[in-house]
């Protein structure tokens, strides 16, 4: 007797599953002995000791989270150390409006009083000593061919007026290479 080719692994797979018979009252009498050793035990959790009541003795002090603390003290112009502080009512100049780092050098016109060329966006002013420019009542001290040096006024975090140097320098132009 001759097989069919199709016939064959259906026989291959009909004698493979006979061969896993399940014998399973082996395996529960196995399973059933070694379970009588695997007892476990599990520890008494430690005893739970009660923390001290504090009393919240703070209700006096100042808040933490209050903003009172961020504002800087109000004093008067008497008490003040230095002096100084801007005149808040001089007409703002229009370089005034723009931050002192967006602010470029690109020349000087010279003649009787030196003055800078300023460019910011695509616009270019001219400044002479006694202008102010950039957002800190920045006053302009000196202006030569290649610097344009101010005397500004920051407030600092106890109200107090301070002195800062800053100067702005000609920048160096590239000629473009085609």
């Amino acid at each position: 007797m001759k097989l069919s080719p199709s016939a064959v692994p259906v026989l291959v797979a009909a004698l493979l599953l006979g061969g896993c018979a399940s014998d399973e009252e082996n395996i529960q009498a196995w399973m059933a002995e070694e379970a009588k050793g695997m007892r476990g035990t599990v520890k008494p959790l430690p005893e739970i000791k009660p923390f001290p009541i504090v009393e919240y003795d703070a209700e006096s002090l100042p808040s933490p989270f209050s903003t009172e603390r961020l504002v800087p003290e109000q004093r008067t112009a008497a008490s003040s150390g230095s002096g100084l502080k801007p005149d808040m009512d001089r007409r703002k100049e229009p370089l005034e409006s723009y931050p002192l780092e967006s602010l470029t050098m690109v020349g000087a016109l010279l003649g009787k009083q030196t003055e800078a060329l300023i460019r910011v966006g695509g616009t270019i002013h001219t400044v002479r000593v006694g202008n102010y420019m950039g957002q800190d009542f920045g006053l302009v001290t000196a202006v030569t061919e290649t610097e344009v040096k101010l005397r500004e006024l920051v407030e600092d975090v106890n109200g107090e007026w301070t002195e800062r140097s800053s100067s702005l320098l000609l920048q160096e132009q590239q000629e473009n290479k085609r």
